[in-house]
């Protein structure tokens, strides 16, 4: 019988922050161009990704359910 041992460095996971809001558009976000001051948002963006180009199927209900 043999034993082996791996010495297996795990990657470091992935911080991931997903945001869900109803009925917000893509210009109502300051780091998007938006007039509406969102400092942490914008904080949050300057240090992650940030997609230009994203597409959503409507619904027929809100986020909320």
């Amino acid at each position: 019988m043999a034993l082996w041992t791996l010495n297996l460095s795990a990657a470091p996971r992935p911080n991931i922050v997903l945001i869900m809001a109803d009925d917000l558009g893509f210009a109502d976000i300051g780091c998007y161009g938006s007039e509406i001051r969102t400092p942490n948002l914008d904080a949050l963006a300057a240090k992650g990704l940030r997609f230009s180009q994203f597409y959503n199927t409507a619904k027929c209900h809100s986020s909320r359910v």
